[in-house]
């Protein structure tokens, strides 16, 4: 069983894990670099301006990275500039709060159904009675960062930052300027956490948990981090780089999972079809896809498409996911078998 492991799911039956490989170190390398001067001259999407800091952004950066689950990271272009995380985080809460609360609980509580609407849609609220519907739109994320434990704010914020910090391999710290700048911006946001309050959805203030989802969404990160972020969901919960568990691997199927179904609103049909990855993209130009068993790509490009996704990121992604064949529902007949049996 080639890169096989046995795990538990929750009803207590043995689940069999087969995961394939990437191809060698250098052809990952030579891939990255082809990929980068691939779409480096790409000029079309623009940069968000709905977030007056994110205006600013340098339309020309421009990094990959892709980090293997062996530990091994891989990077073009500017794959070490810092951008905040934004909805990225979303799947990495998400990741942390089923590690504390359970598989069943944050299910019932955040759901894993695609919206079908906007990321920031009320009236995907009100058509399902309140349900926030799954983790990856605003409301189901601010619905899972009340779920962070915590005696207050404060403590449930230093929570995910630590948390993420761990995904990261580093200590990740707040982009100060991204965070007043969004807290001057976040009406919208105010308004589905106190609607989902009157659900009773979230407990406690509406407004602490938009200040705690704000500030997590303006953590900084580079496209090698998020990397390594998504590699510790293909590696099972472990950092590749650090060695360290940060998550259990019934954990990171259901993360996986819900990233597979919403992670790209309501492009993710579109996405798994063309592309084959779960994937996570975020306003400031990030992307993160994630092979099960082999690693993560990380991309990063201030210039998004009409949807809010990085054009550049998902071009390279995508030529990635061909290239070193990363297509989750990609397969070939096997030859060997087949002429065995005549």
């Amino acid at each position: 069983m080639t890169g096989g492991s046995w795990e538990a799911d929750a009803d207590g039956v043995e689940q069999a894990v087969r995961t394939g490989a990437l191809p060698g170190w250098h052809q990952v390398e030579t891939d990255v670099v082809d990929a980068y001067q691939r779409y480096r001259s790409r000029t079309s999407g623009i940069v968000a301006d709905y977030i007056p800091t994110l205006a600013d952004a340098d339309p020309e950066l421009f990094g990959i990275s892709v980090a293997e689950v062996g530990g091994a990271v891989h990077v073009a272009g500017e794959a070490d500039a810092e951008f905040s995380i934004q909805s990225i985080s979303k799947a990495f809460v998400y990741a942390m709060v089923c590690d504390e609360l359970g598989h069943h609980l944050v299910r019932e509580r955040v759901g894993v159904n695609n919206t079908g609407l906007s990321f920031n849609s009320v009236i995907a609220i009100e058509l399902n009675d309140g349900h926030p519907m799954n983790p990856m739109v605003n409301a189901g994320a601010l619905a899972t960062s009340a779920l962070v434990p915590g005696a207050t704010p404060a403590e449930q914020w230093e929570r995910i930052r630590t948390g993420l910090s761990q995904f990261a391999g580093r200590q990740l710290e707040l982009d100060g300027e991204v965070y007043h700048s969004e807290m001057l911006t976040n009406e919208r946001n105010q308004a589905i956490a106190r609607l989902l309050q009157s659900y009773g959805r979230i407990d406690g203030d509406p407004l602490d948990v938009v200040d705690i989802y704000t500030r997590q969404c303006s953590l900084k990160v580079s496209a090698r981090d998020i990397a390594i972020m998504g590699a510790t969901l293909a590696d099972g919960g472990v950092n590749p780089v650090t060695g360290d568990r940060v998550v259990s691997p019934q954990v990171c199927r259901d993360t996986l999972s819900v990233l597979a179904a919403t992670g790209m609103y309501e492009r993710s049909g579109e996405w798994l079809f063309e592309i084959g990855l779960p994937a996570k993209s975020g306003v400031s130009g990030g992307i993160v896809a994630i092979a099960p068993g082999k690693g993560a790509i990380g991309t990063f490009s201030p210039r998004l498409d009409s949807a809010g996704n990085s054009v550049r990121g998902q071009r390279a992604t995508a030529y990635l996911s061909r290239t070193l064949g990363l297509n989750v529902f990609a397969s070939a007949a096997h030859p060997t078998e087949r002429e065995g049996s005549r």
